[in-house]
């Protein structure tokens, strides 16, 4: 068997396969893509993944784009436990509807606070519109209100039973990405601290090390706050 991850760790879903692959310990070729040198709008990449985004799998020639879309696919060629992506009918639904909710919630929201606040100064070299910024602030901490009250607050320890599953961790990896602008939903809400900490601590020493770079700029943004 061969299989080729496509990834950057920058990439909330690309940690999230990362770390799956690794928990599995299945065995992967990692192909990293540098992002801020554009090597995912190569021909080459292109040729690859007609999207040109991360992450992407190529198992034995077959090539599949989209966590989602690929962790099913990992889950029916058994490459990755039961445990994390349950067989079993309900269960697996209830995973799927989580699935479902983040990309239009979760996701999105996160994303998008990140994008403005951090990654668009970089990209454009223009300072974030304040106005712009709290819209995204005010939709992502809506988001992350439903997530702790729907998800968390559901009379289970986990988003989708009592077991820990890709659900959460693909959650945990998005909620990891506003933190490098300077917002840490672990701080704002009890409900996600403590369950990000079970997360954490189970994926781990896999979970740290696909956050290793994410962290350092975390780090360095709050030794130079500390300054000013």
């Amino acid at each position: 068997m061969s299989l080729k991850l496509y990834y950057n760790l920058m990439s909330q879903p690309s940690r999230a396969l990362y770390i799956l692959l690794k928990t599995a310990k299945c065995n992967f070729e990692p192909k990293v893509l540098n992002l801020t040198k554009g090597e995912h709008f190569s021909e080459e990449y292109t040729a690859i993944n007609r999207f040109q985004k991360v992450p992407v799998i190529d198992h034995d020639g077959f090539i599949l784009s989209e966590s989602v879309a690929i962790i099913k696919y990992l889950a029916r060629e058994n490459l990755i436990p039961d445990s994390l992506y349950p067989k079993e009918s309900k269960l697996q639904a209830r995973v799927d509807e989580f699935l479902e909710w983040q990309h239009i919630e979760l996701r999105l929201h996160c994303a998008m606070y990140f994008r403005t606040k951090y990654m668009n100064p970089i990209l454009f070299g223009t300072k974030y519109d304040a106005k712009t910024l709290e819209g995204y602030t005010h939709r992502m901490e809506s988001a992350l209100e439903k997530f702790e009250t729907h998800w968390l607050n559901n009379g289970t320890e986990y988003i989708a039973g009592n077991s820990i599953t890709v659900a959460d961790l693909l959650a945990a990896c998005e909620i990891e990405q506003p933190r490098m602008a300077g917002y840490n939903p672990a701080d704002h809400f009890k409900g996600i601290s403590k369950w990000s900490k079970k997360v954490q601590e189970y994926f781990n020493p896999h979970y740290d090390e696909a956050h290793v770079i994410l962290n350092k700029i975390v780090n360095k943004q709050a030794k130079s706050a500390a300054k000013l």
